[in-house]
């Protein structure tokens, strides 16, 4: 089997990877290839028909997120929060309405949807992704690490891994990494692994129309979390959310039908009037989750110093959200590590 060659590889072409080899292309680096898992590109960023069903909010504060989406000259706009909102805290008792202070904007989305960031990143890494590209073994040699795939072999002096700490540590590295190390992959929280999201699209933005903000947040009931999800341009209505994990197990079509009562009780029967309706689960991505799924209900702690340091004799490094000490978990902290292993592989500050 021939052995591709490249000076660098990226593991993983979700936004952390591609933030790294857009970082390159823009240095004047060319020489790298990037091994991709799935069949898209995107990794935890999926949006389909408008909705976003990973990766969706960032803040003020999310200043490389920002600045990158300046360079790249991507719109923003503000999270929808206008009108009555919805907490439902007690089944026994009746909801509590609530308008929000808008003393500034809560939260910003990406203009055409989180994949905009992606597909803008992509657009000038041509011949450069190989999708479908699971790696399963990674060698160190002397002065290169050796990469197999199913049906392929790969080699190079450098390889940053994007892909979450959890199922890299699944990767059959040779010889073995330090148990500190492993360690830490293993049990650093897979961000977004045990989430359920779900998007509605209607002809009509209804809740707007009652003066409801779109925004349920229930303590209990099927749906913990609930946003307008209408686009930049206004022409495509929706609503999206997080539904409760107790659902998972339970059939598609009574989660459906539990999610729309629900919803159709505090936002009005017109929600069952939809024009399409759309799940994520996460925890079903072999490529985001595990099988030893775990559900984590308060931030984890992300950025452990041990993903800051090279291994394999300076040969390898991990990236990704996981790993960023800044926002990690979040889409700056994806955008952070990927700057910062695109710095550490061109050991230069960036243009």
């Amino acid at each position: 089997m021939k052995t591709i060659h490249s000076k660098y590889i990226i593991v993983g072409a979700g936004l952390s990877g591609l933030t790294t080899a857009y970082a390159l292309i823009e240095n004047g680096e060319k020489d790298f290839i990037i091994l991709e898992a799935r069949d898209r590109i995107g990794g935890r960023i999926h949006t389909k028909n408008g909705i976003d069903l990973g990766a969706t909010w960032f803040q003020d504060h999310h200043t490389n997120l920002s600045k990158l989406l300046d360079d790249l000259s991507i719109n923003k706009f503000e999270q929808y929060s206008k009108g009555k909102s919805v907490l439902v805290y007690n089944t026994m008792a009746p909801a509590h309405y609530f308008e929000n202070q808008h003393n500034g904007p809560s939260a910003y989305r990406i203009a055409d949807g989180s994949i905009a960031i992606i597909n803008k990143l992509a657009s000038v890494l041509v011949d450069k992704i190989h999708l479908n590209s699971i790696v399963t073994n990674i060698v160190e040699g002397q002065d290169t690490l050796t990469l197999a795939t199913e049906n392929k072999t790969y080699s190079a002096e450098k390889v940053i891994i994007t892909i979450p700490p959890k199922l890299a540590s699944g990767i059959d590295f040779s010889p073995k990494l330090p148990e500190n190390l492993l360690q830490t992959m293993k049990s650093t929280h897979t961000w977004m692994s045990n989430a359920i999201k779900v998007g509605i699209l209607f002809d009509q933005p209804f809740w707007k129309e009652k003066d409801f903000s779109g925004t349920v947040i229930g303590q209990v009931g099927p749906v913990i979390e609930l946003y307008d999800h209408c686009n930049y341009q206004e022409n495509i209505f929706a609503l999206m959310g997080f539904v409760n994990e107790g659902l998972r197990d339970t059939k598609a079509e009574i989660r459906k039908e539990r999610i729309l009562s629900y919803l159709g009780k505090y936002l009005g029967e017109e929600v069952k009037n939809y024009a399409a309706y759309f799940e994520k689960d996460w925890s079903k991505d072999r490529q985001t989750s595990c099988e030893n799924l775990k559900s984590v209900y308060m931030s984890p702690q992300y950025g452990h110093e041990v993903f800051r340091q090279w291994h394999y004799n300076g040969k390898l490094l991990f990236s990704g959200t996981e790993t960023s000490p800044v926002y990690g978990g979040y889409l700056d902290g994806a955008v952070h590590s990927g700057l910062n292993a695109a710095k550490k592989l061109l050991n230069k500050e960036l243009v």
